[in-house]
């Protein structure tokens, strides 16, 4: 399945240049929160989305009947089909997406409940349901660029976007489209959803170095960072995208899924199904872990799931080869973009093995014993990078992994 265009609207930057850059430049996106008043909060940090004008990408109407995560979505598949060389015209019923999220509108739902308990029922706004609903990103996107295609959205927490991706090429795969959007986007850095998030005990109080408070992997880590983002991957069947000339970019060659039936929130600790999603991914590609160079890796900054995922990626690829894969989590940049994360660091990986060039973890500066195993890379480092794979895992148990590669003449 040949990877042809990226879409990007997320803490780094807008496209995929600038977004691309400030990775290699291991820039952080964190800072201060400006969208809302956070000083009652204890988490007052977050990686916004910088310089977004909606009406960059969506006509004034139909903007004011998007949540901002919808705009995101809108924003990053217009970015993804420029970025592809696709015109979408006759063909528009082969031309489908899946767009997931985690937790849908939340800036419309918190200002329409405000509404609802302030002024009564009749002053909520009669397009609120259509803007609050999880699967209006992906309806949104279908609408505002006519496609006609197999359309879907899969919420699966903060594992929702690359299910969305592995989904998406099953869809080409089984002859239900030929080129599908794919990817998801999150706009939670609204007052209820910061205070929730909170509330589970797994974000960064770091408040006074909001630039270094996301550090995976780190002896000193306190939790996430949240961010916001939209991320759009176009897919297409590889002998369509060479007959076309596409500027392929790297191959998605396996996807794999599991469960952890263990916690509503935590990993099983000892990573052991989040490494048979990571063999299933390798296996559905054809991909033997030898070949494997770099993991983007979801580690999030908490204390039980970056150890746990460590023990997953050693389970999967085996302590010797472990030991030698480049590992990077770039959330220590980005921060914690829940349902538009996946999709967000997929495209790194893609990135990762077209350009040569693994972006490092920032903040990283005393790796904890218990995440030892694994070759952690701090720092951007050229690399030639055959095989890579990317993994998230949510609340629930939800296990995602995509195996990527390069392409060859």
């Amino acid at each position: 399945m040949a990877v042809t265009g990226l879409g990007l609207v997320c803490p780094l930057g807008i496209g995929r240049e600038e977004t691309w850059a400030a990775a290699k430049a291991g820039r952080s996106g964190a800072g201060p929160i400006t969208r809302f008043d956070a000083s009652a909060h204890g988490a007052k940090i977050a990686c916004e989305v910088k310089g977004f004008e909606p009406l960059d990408f969506i006509d004034k109407r139909a903007a004011r009947r998007m949540d901002r995560s919808s705009q995101f979505a809108v924003a990053a598949a217009r970015l993804a089909l420029d970025d592809a060389g696709v015109v979408v015209g006759e063909d528009a019923e082969y031309i489908g997406a899946v767009i997931s999220t985690g937790n849908g509108g939340n800036e419309t739902y918190e200002e329409q409940h405000r509404i609802f308990l302030e002024r009564g029922p009749s002053r909520v706004s009669p397009v609120a349901v259509p803007t609050i609903i999880a699967n209006m990103a992906a309806g949104h996107v279908s609408i505002q660029l006519g496609l006609h295609g197999p359309l879907s959205c899969v919420l699966t927490a903060c594992a929702s976007s690359l299910h969305a991706i592995g989904e998406a090429a099953d869809v080409i795969r089984r002859g239900g489209a030929e080129i599908m959007l794919a990817g998801g986007s999150e706009a939670a850095i609204s007052p209820f959803a910061l205070g929730m998030l909170d509330a589970s005990r797994a974000m960064s109080h770091r408040n006074d170095d909001p630039e270094g408070a996301s550090r995976p992997f780190d002896r000193d880590r306190d939790g996430f960072v949240l961010g916001e983002a939209g991320a759009v991957l176009v897919l297409e069947r590889m002998d369509l995208a060479i007959a076309r000339g596409a500027n392929i970019i790297c191959e998605l060659a396996g996807y794999g899924a599991t469960s952890d039936a263990h916690h509503i929130t935590e990993p099983e600790p000892n990573g052991i199904h989040q490494a048979r999603a990571m063999l299933r991914a390798m296996e559905t590609g054809g991909i033997d872990p030898g070949q494997i160079d770099h993991v983007n890796a979801h580690a999030t900054s908490t204390s039980v799931g970056d150890i746990a995922e460590v023990r997953g990626i050693i389970g999967a690829l085996g302590a010797e080869r472990a030991a030698r894969v480049a590992v990077s989590a770039t959330k220590s940049m980005h921060g914690h973009c829940v349902g538009g994360t996946g999709a967000l660091e997929a495209a790194l990986t893609a990135l990762a093995i077209r350009e040569r060039t693994v972006p490092g973890t920032i903040n990283l500066e005393h790796l904890d014993p218990l995440c030892e195993g694994v070759d952690h890379v701090t720092a951007t480092r050229s690399q030639h990078v055959r095989a890579a794979l990317c993994s998230g895992f949510g609340f629930g148990g939800h296990n995602a992994v995509l195996a990527m590669t390069e392409v060859t003449e």
